[in-house]
């Protein structure tokens, strides 16, 4: 089995375990993995630099249409009798890029079920891998990141999950000089941790208070803690390392998938809006105070509801408060407006959408803060995951038609 296989191998080497399989059990000229870089901009090879199926996801390529779709496509190779298959490499909902693979005849149905098979078990190994080899890390950066944003990237948890009942998504930028802003997730019986955080600072004195927050936050959750219980270790532990000098603002929720029942403390700038239907508004929470700014600071939560359709925006200052070059800040409208024009896109694109209007808005002048965007949508619970963006994207657009 490939499964087997894979398991069996280096790390660095399951692109050729696969491009083995193809050639060798199914026929294949060739095969190799686009792997989407760190901001989500472009498709790159790790077997041939110079694929000419790899390039910028704007550019509306085959492989463009099959990572957005998430559905396998087949196209005929120029200029030579063959076909080549892109088939979506993705695990519990993140997508990771693209498994390629030519042919010399176009492949049946039977064929393209088993590389989807083939697709599914690298893209489980390629998250195992990650953590022991550098390979696939270095095909997704298109330039140097700094010391600090190597930190925060390693502490993220990932850029996407779907479970039974919600899709949840985030993005980190400037993807290769990022500071202090960082977000967090956790699976846990059912119930969904999110944390978002505005690391106070720059460079790595801002990173490394951040990983301080998080891992303090963690300690407090994979103990057992509470939500509040979470904050008051992060508070505690800031407290004692910096005596106050160095706060941290964050907002952490707690979501229930079954009931979208959701808990939150508001310890500062990071905000959410929530999605409703055509109505987008911010969620009003009572702000406490910053994590690490007072000895034994206590905390308490506040509620409100998802409903089933229902998404949630949550952004750092970074986006809302962002003004570029002395302009008037980004603010509300903006926001309000970028997510709207985003309503009916799954959330790993939406916010890719927000982003980029982001970036618009901001011109030749680079990000001057760091800015987190993270989307939640509450879907229908279905049995396996397996369609449940498609399901709530039809929603979206039936609600859209209907006005």
């Amino acid at each position: 089995m490939l499964a087997e296989r894979l398991r069996a191998v280096a790390p660095d080497a399951l692109v050729e375990v696969v491009d083995h399989h193809v050639r060798s059990e199914l026929g294949g000229l060739r095969a190799d993995v686009l792997l989407a870089d760190y901001r989500i901009t472009g498709l790159w090879p790790v077997l041939r630099p110079d694929d000419p199926t790899a390039g910028l996801l704007a550019e509306q390529t085959i492989a463009a249409r099959c990572f957005a779709s998430q559905d396998a496509l087949v196209e005929d190779v120029p200029e030579t009798p063959g076909v080549r298959l892109y088939v979506p490499l993705s695990v519990w909902g993140e997508r990771l890029g693209i498994l390629v693979a030519d042919f010399p005849e176009r492949p049946d149905d039977l064929t393209v079920r088993h590389c989807h098979v083939v697709a599914d078990d690298l893209a489980v190994a390629l998250r195992a891998a990650d953590r022991d080899t550098d390979r696939y890390r270095l095909a997704r950066r298109r330039q140097r990141l700094s010391m600090a944003a190597e930190m925060q990237w390693d502490l993220l948890p990932g850029r996407c999950v779907t479970d039974h009942g919600y899709v949840l998504a985030g993005q980190l930028e400037p993807a290769y000089r990022t500071s202090g802003d960082n977000f967090d997730w956790a699976i846990n019986r059912g119930r969904l941790t999110v944390t978002i955080v505005n690391g106070n600072g720059t460079g790595l004195a801002a990173s490394a208070l951040t990983c301080l927050a998080v891992n303090a936050m963690r300690n407090a959750r994979r103990s057992g803690g509470t939500l509040v219980e979470q904050a008051e270790l992060a508070s505690d532990t800031l407290f004692a390392a910096h005596h106050g000098a160095r706060p941290v603002e964050a907002l952490l929720l707690e979501y229930d998938g079954g009931t979208g029942h959701v808990k939150a403390i508001d310890t500062g700038s990071p905000k959410a809006w929530r999605v409703r239907g055509g109505a987008i508004a911010p969620v009003v929470l009572e702000q406490q105070l910053p994590l690490g700014m007072f000895e034994e600071t206590r905390y308490g939560t506040q509620s409100f509801e998802l409903d089933v359709g229902d998404r949630l925006f949550m952004v750092s200052d970074g986006v809302h408060d962002a003004s570029p070059g002395g302009r008037p800040s980004y603010g509300e409208r903006h926001l309000a407006a970028a997510i709207r024009a985003a309503r009916l896109s799954p959330p790993a694109q939406a916010i890719n959408s927000v982003m980029r209007a982001l970036n618009d808005y901001h011109g030749d002048v680079e990000l001057e803060d760091d800015a987190v965007i993270v989307c939640l949508d509450r879907t229908h619970p279905v049995n396996g995951t397996e369609g449940t963006v498609d399901q709530f994207t039809s929603r979206r657009m039936a609600e859209a038609a209907s006005g």
